[in-house]
């Protein structure tokens, strides 16, 4: 089964490395590394995707991790969208082939994208216009100047959107965390707004 696991490290030469030396020993099969986020002060943020050994629990994999100096483990949760971690560019290649349905496609892949639950299409009158399978049926519309967190409903989802027009916004939802980073809000903002150019010219 495969896992993803986000983690904190420091943003240096042999980092990836010891990391990798670290799932191994404790277990893990690693398939692949995206680099979600760097930051300013030397550290980075990871998504590994990776496979365990039958037997072998993921709390054998967090302990290994934080183990190592300046490693810390954000989450770590099973991977049920598949083998590959789907990026930016790819969602941006599949919304120019398809570009008369750019916006619904870019709602359909966005949980891949983001590692999230769920993604909508929500108009401000007629409510929600599209959404993949485990989206809710009824969601209320905010007004957006920029993609932005939202406010969670009380329970543990955690939702972000972007403004699609005046009257349309895209939102994606999480449960049970992680936090959406900065870098993801901006990365919704930018590939909603390449969605909207590529239906334009479509």
């Amino acid at each position: 089964m495969p896992y993803l696991l986000r983690v904190e490290l420091p943003d240096v030469p042999g980092s990836l490395g010891r990391l990798a030396s670290a799932v191994g020993e404790a277990g893990g099969d690693i398939e692949a590394i995206e680099i979600v986020e760097k930051r300013h002060d030397g550290t980075a943020v990871d998504d590994v995707l990776l496979e365990m050994i039958d037997g072998i629990m993921p709390d054998s994999i967090v302990s290994a991790c934080n183990a190592l100096d300046g490693v810390n483990v954000v989450w770590i949760s099973r991977y049920a969208a598949g083998g590959n971690l789907f990026l930016d560019l790819e969602a941006v290649e599949d919304l120019t082939a398809h570009p008369t349905e750019a916006i619904n496609r870019l709602v359909d892949l966005l949980p891949m994208t983001f590692r999230s639950d769920w993604a909508l299409r929500l108009h401000r009158a007629t409510g929600v216009v599209h959404g993949t399978g485990a989206a809710p049926d009824e969601f209320d519309f905010v007004e957006l100047d920029r993609a932005t967190r939202l406010e969670s409903d009380g329970d543990d989802t955690l939702y972000v959107a972007a403004r699609l027009d005046g009257n349309e916004i895209v939102v994606i939802g999480r449960r049970g965390g992680p936090e959406f980073l900065d870098s993801e809000v901006a990365r919704l903002g930018h590939l909603t707004g390449l969605a909207l150019s590529i239906a334009r010219v479509g």
